[in-house]
């Protein structure tokens, strides 16, 4: 440290604490024209994760090096989560939202304890507490939006439903009231500024996690390809750029995530292409995996099956003439869905890292190695999922952006909760309609 710096430490005190000002006059406020902040540096260590590697590995692998160790335990555990993946592929849309949502709890856990552990706030009362309950308020939301967009069959059938949807958003604002009263009345003396900053640190929290989660559940209604391909190339690139970093790495990325580097990079980038466009192929063959997921009031289960879009039939493609050279092919047969699966890789590989740097700097940044110890080799859930939340959000822009059209059902589930002179009122104007249009003939009493 220089002179003038050190001279200044002796005249100015620096990062005072909420004990060491009065809060009630002084929260918030600059200290001699400088913003009351904390450096960095001056941020709370919080205790390391455990090892949570499973004993056998431990003994299996005490021959190895901790880089070849870690290869292996993240190899296998990688398989295993691989695996349980497809499973929960085979279970069914409902176990999919159910994984989600577990995921979206175990991340939202894993965020806010970092934060109570930084700023020491155990002791804020009611705080925990009031974490989970706006959690609760916020997913009540978004799953009551989903209830009210795709359960349409059900809601009719169930008067409690229709209560429930007519006055949804009503309610979930006055159960966010509820919260954001209680917080209020909780705020303690010499702890104001403690307070608010986990008040803001959960709502940002919820805006990472939660919003996002519910674009993925989103995209699952589309079609469970639009859920499983965006999934599987994230896991591929990850994999791919791992292993040529790992074999081929000499070229540092980016100082954020100092093992990064563009060979991994660029032979992730590569890899994701070429398996995004041969798994798209795969799936887009099968309609459990093209057609939207509806619910049947019928047999009060979700459907997967439809006459697929065009997006999912073979479409004949004529090649560049670069390519007719090379291959000696003047045209080819590809699903349209294909060609989509391009930008999704694209994305997945150029884009979606950027999830992973921006989780890195928030791990810098507290100080942290990884958001916890729940998978070994891995980290925390959130070590997973840091990619995957923006590729979501992606999809789902993309989807509403070059994709999705109107869709009849979802505006015949609405007609069919309106009052019976508002639907003789649209059949009127849409019968008036179609008559001018000559896709209907004019009614005898009408000629």
């Amino acid at each position: 440290m220089t002179e003038p710096r050190r001279r200044k430490a002796e005249k100015e005190p620096e990062n005072l604490s909420d004990k060491d000002v009065d809060v009630d006059d002084k929260a918030g406020l600059e200290v001699d024209g400088e913003p009351d902040l904390k450096p960095d540096s001056d941020i709370p260590d919080v205790p390391p994760s455990n090892d949570s590697t499973p004993e056998v590995f431990n003994k299996a692998l005490s021959g190895l090096s901790s880089r070849w160790k870690n290869w292996w335990i993240r190899g296998i555990l990688s398989l295993a989560m691989i695996s349980f993946f497809f499973l929960i592929i085979y279970l069914g849309p409902i176990v999919l939202m159910l994984v989600v949502l577990y995921v979206q709890i175990k991340c939202f856990h894993e965020i806010i304890t970092i934060g109570y552990r930084v700023y020491h706030s155990y002791e804020l009362p009611w705080f925990r507490t009031l974490s989970w309950y706006i959690l609760l308020c916020v997913n009540y939301f978004f799953y009551g939006e989903t209830v009210a967009d795709y359960f349409g069959g059900l809601v009719r059938r169930e008067v409690p439903l229709q209560f429930l949807v007519r006055y949804h958003r009503f309610i979930s604002f006055a159960m966010y009231l509820a919260g954001f009263c209680m917080f209020v009345l909780s705020l303690v003396k010499k702890h104001y500024r403690l307070q608010f900053y986990m008040f803001g640190w959960t709502h940002v929290t919820l805006l990472i996690i939660v919003t996002q989660s519910h674009l993925v559940i989103q995209n699952l209604f589309e079609g469970m390809i639009w859920f499983i391909v965006p999934i599987s190339i994230v896991i591929c690139n990850d994999i791919m750029a791992y292993l040529f970093g790992f074999f081929f790495g000499r070229t540092p990325l980016i100082k954020l995530s100092p093992k990064k580097t563009w060979e991994g990079f660029i032979g992730g980038f590569f890899a994701t292409v070429v398996f995004g466009f041969l798994f798209s192929y795969a799936l887009s063959r099968y309609n459990y995996f093209v057609c939207p997921v509806e619910y049947s009031s019928e047999t009060n289960s979700f459907i997967v099956d439809c006459d697929p879009s065009v997006l999912f039939h073979l479409q004949e493609y004529t090649l560049p003439p670069v390519l007719q050279s090379i291959l000696g092919w003047d045209t080819v047969h590809l699903y349209p869905f294909q060609i989509h699966s391009i930008a999704l890789s694209t994305f997945a590989s150029l884009i979606g890292p950027f999830g992973g740097f921006f989780a890195s700097g928030f791990k810098r940044a507290f100080k942290i190695k990884d958001f916890a110890d729940t998978i070994p080799g891995h980290g925390g859930i959130m070590d997973r999922f840091d990619c995957q939340y923006l590729m979501a959000t992606f999809v789902h822009v993309y989807i509403t952006s070059f994709i999705r059209g109107p869709n009849p059902s979802k505006v015949l589930q609405q007609l069919l909760v309106l009052q019976p002179e508002q639907q003789l009122h649209i059949y009127n104007i849409l019968k008036s309609y179609l008559t001018e249009k000559g896709a209907l003939q004019p009614a005898i009493n009408e000629q």
